[in-house]
């Protein structure tokens, strides 16, 4: 078995390491870790959730020198994967007292310029407010020995190409490149070879990519079944924690009111929420003050959320690649994981070619009934029952119990107590706006391997970002895409 120690690595990122519970690298970072140490360029082909911040994190931290200033840059397309990103290399990094600073755009540029005076030696952002600060000066890329960029074909979808063009041609003299990428469009290609040296080529088949520990299934439902089909799977399931996504802006603000109003514990997350909501929002699901979490798809990419259980995709996603970085949320870490997509009837031609692209099945279940709910609710309150017997919490209402047999019998003063305790199916009305059913979308030439239209996808992220330059929808139709 490969371990991290076979790398050559320093005695206190090792530590790191296996402090934070890594005891062998994934393919990815086997193979990129290696390469990274040797300081040469790589290009990585990986999805989300295979481990590659740690596959380039680890050289980048190898090679910083803590006299020195800004030594590493790692763009990223959103905010929470800057901040993902950070918050690792930050856990990885602080036994040798490297720092790294998220830098994004929604955030008050003078507290960020006030944190640079502090000398961090890592800088993590987004393209268009790395700019800001180039232009500012109060960032100065000198001491650059590695850049990373960091899902270039999401940058690329958001319009941020010409950004890193820029940002990488002020990096004077001799620097390490590592580009990783779930897919490698023409354009990504041309980046690598304008800007990279020889690169190395890394790919991570998909059949090690984190999907298979996920049970896919799927159901087919009518828009207006969706959201009690939705409740009637949370009861009957009973997930820890869930991710829950939607299309757009509004059909997640609405989808959060009604479990709300049906008595659920849920919060979203979409473009339109102030930054310091969306983390106070990502936090309480992480620490399970809240256990359903509903969002577009700016929480599909960077987020790094352990114990998600199950992913509904409400909407189906636009492309098989977003469908595998929303499902990639759950079945981490070894972890079983199960993943439940709505499609209507329309939809059914575009589940097969995102089941063609992933090479993955999804199985078709039935909507679940009003049997199949009363029985899930009878089952988890017979779960709480036996809960409260195993940590021994009853003590105090033995004599009570002790009473009452006196003049019942047990099993039907055990029948009452369950159907008393037992949540029926709640059936007050929640109103859903329409959301168009996603069409099959015929190939627009060349795309370099990619099946559907950038547009479909390009124009959804990029109004996430607000200030700065990181708003970027001025040739975009003003949709509410999340």
């Amino acid at each position: 078995m490969t371990t991290f120690s076979d790398f050559g690595l320093s005695n206190e990122i090792v530590k790191a390491l296996s402090n934070m519970g890594f005891e062998e690298p994934t393919p990815i970072q086997a193979q990129a870790i290696p390469i990274g140490m040797k300081g040469k360029d790589m290009i990585g082909q990986a999805q989300t959730g295979t481990g590659k911040t740690t596959a380039f994190g680890v050289p980048l931290l190898e090679q910083i020198d803590l006299n020195e200033g800004i030594q590493g840059l790692v763009l990223a397309p959103t905010r929470e994967l800057a901040v993902q990103v950070a918050e690792e290399l930050n856990r990885i990094g602080q036994v040798k007292g490297v720092r790294t600073l998220p830098v994004y755009g929604g955030q008050d540029i003078n507290r960020q310029i006030r944190a640079l005076k502090k000398r961090p030696h890592i800088i993590a952002a987004t393209p268009g407010r790395l700019i800001d600060h180039i232009e500012r000066k109060t960032i100065r890329l000198s001491n650059i020995k590695m850049v990373v960029l960091d899902e270039a074909d999401e940058m690329l979808n958001m319009g941020f190409i010409e950004d890193i063009e820029r940002i990488l041609s002020e990096i004077k003299g001799e620097r390490q490149t590592m580009l990783f990428s779930a897919t490698m469009p023409k354009r990504i290609q041309s980046l690598a070879e304008k800007f990279m040296q020889e690169p190395e080529m890394v790919k991570v088949k998909a059949k090690e990519m984190t999907v298979k520990n996920i049970e896919q299934n799927y159901m087919e439902v009518h828009e207006k079944q969706k959201f009690d089909v939705l409740c009637n799977l949370l009861d009957i399931q009973s997930p820890e924690l869930a991710i829950v996504f939607g299309r757009t802006k509004k059909r997640v603000d609405e989808v959060v009111e009604g479990l709300i109003k049906r008595g659920y514990s849920a919060e979203g997350i979409h473009g339109d929420i102030p930054q310091a909501k969306r983390d106070q929002v990502i936090r309480r699901f992480k620490e399970q003050t809240i256990d359903i979490m509903v969002a577009t798809d700016v929480a599909a990419r960077g987020l790094d959320i352990s114990g998600v259980s199950h992913v509904y995709n409400f909407d189906i996603p636009q492309d098989p690649e977003s469908y595998v970085h929303r499902i990639g949320r759950t079945g981490r870490a070894g972890n079983k994981g199960l993943a439940v997509t709505f499609v209507s009837p329309r939809e059914i031609d575009h589940l097969k070619i995102i089941e063609n692209v992933t090479k993955s099945k999804m199985a078709k279940k039935p909507v679940p009934s009003f049997k199949d709910v009363v029985a899930g609710n009878q089952q988890a309150t017979i779960n709480k029952l036996m809960e409260v017997i195993d940590k021994e919490e009853h003590a105090d209402f033995k004599r009570v119990a002790e009473s009452l047999l006196e003049d019942t019998d047990s099993v039907t003063l055990l029948a009452a107590a369950l159907k008393l305790l037992t949540k029926g199916p709640d059936v007050t009305p929640v109103k859903l706006t329409a959301v168009e059913p996603v069409r099959v979308r015929k190939p627009k030439g060349d795309r370099g391997g990619r099946r559907f239209s950038e547009r479909s996808r390009g124009g959804r992220d990029r109004r996430d970002f607000k200030g700065g330059r990181d708003r970027r929808s001025k040739n975009r139709s003003h949709s509410n895409k999340g």
